[in-house]
């Protein structure tokens, strides 16, 4: 397993100089941003594949650091938007990132599934997580099976026919998969092009255990990639107001639960065993960095992680043998 970075966070330095901060950390695989939220800082799919030149100056950029791997491409964004042209230009980003990464030889596209509205004349998204009153249900039946099940068919097939086999939806509140229920209804309902990528700060605060979760998808070989992010709960603002929680992220100390880097939400033990239980399923890819932590700098945030994680992995391949047996 290896320790990755999700390199948008740095979206004032070149493609060049987060590679090279990378490096000097202990970085041994890089995801990067293609469009939707992560941006097109360091990569933009429509530029580099009409532009031959600046093609080239991307994959030598990445070839001038042979240590790091390119685990994935992300494009996070909402391409099922009740809005057409917010949907469309989501759309367009997928495609386009999934072009690229044919080209540069990566089968892995990471982004979410996307939320609909709650009916054909929506303006907005609509999260529905009730089944009562019964528009709810209503709600979800429009938006699965008129809206999302046939995108992510249409969707998935053009991935495959370009060489991207895993489309890595992270579990995200606010969009119709959040958990290993909804993606797995939609893994089930669109083929096995629909996986996780896995980011365990999007489930604890749900209540959802991460091991649980982890042995539940992979039971299915559904984990295609995993990020790296904590969580904090804070138990006397849960006591209070329970886990949903609209409060800007800035309020810290009145939040429910804050993104934190690995180890400051949860200790060693935790991480080991998620890791040990991602071994077990067979993942053995990469474990990206998501620095999201508001009390940390994007440096010390990084350093801290690195150097937690590389205590936590298990960095040699899983024994064919059992030398004691």
């Amino acid at each position: 397993m290896k320790v990755g970075l999700l390199v948008n966070l740095y979206h004032n330095m070149t493609l060049a100089e987060v590679l090279d901060k990378a490096e000097s950390v202990g970085v041994e695989a890089v995801e990067i941003g293609a469009g939707g939220w992560p941006g097109k800082d360091h990569c933009d799919p429509a530029k580099l594949l009409s532009d031959k030149e600046a093609f080239k100056e991307f994959e030598y950029t990445l070839k001038k650091h042979p240590g790091l791997t390119l685990s994935a491409l992300s494009v996070h964004g909402n391409p099922v938007h009740p809005v057409a042209e917010t949907a469309k230009a989501y759309d367009e980003d997928f495609r386009n990132c999934v072009l690229l990464a044919e080209r540069l030889g990566v089968d892995t596209v990471n982004t979410f599934s996307g939320c609909p509205g709650d009916n054909p004349n929506a303006v907005h998204p609509n999260w529905a997580t009730c089944a009562w009153p019964d528009e709810f249900l209503d709600v979800l039946d429009y938006q699965w099976n008129e809206v999302l099940i046939p995108y992510w068919k249409e969707a998935a097939a053009f991935a495959r026919e370009h060489g991207v086999t895993k489309i890595a939806l992270e579990m995200h509140p606010g969009f119709c998969v959040y958990n290993p229920e909804t993606l797995l209804k939609l893994r089930r309902a669109v083929g096995p092009e629909i996986g996780a990528n896995f980011d365990p700060s999007h489930i604890i605060w749900q209540g959802i255990d991460p091991v649980a979760a982890v042995r539940a998808l992979g039971a299915e070989k559904a984990i295609f990639h995993v990020h790296a992010k904590d969580t904090k709960i804070d138990k006397y603002n849960v006591a209070v107001n329970g886990v949903l929680d609209t409060k800007h992220y800035g309020d810290e100390l009145h939040r429910s639960w804050i993104f934190r880097s690995v180890g400051y939400g949860n200790d060693m033990t935790y991480w080991r065993d998620l890791i040990s239980n991602l071994r077990l399923v067979g993942y053995d890819y990469v474990m990206s960095i998501e620095h999201e932590d508001s009390l940390m700098s994007l440096d010390e945030g990084l350093e801290k992680a690195v150097y937690f994680l590389k205590q936590a992995m298990i960095r040699e391949p899983k024994p064919t043998e059992m030398a004691w047996a």
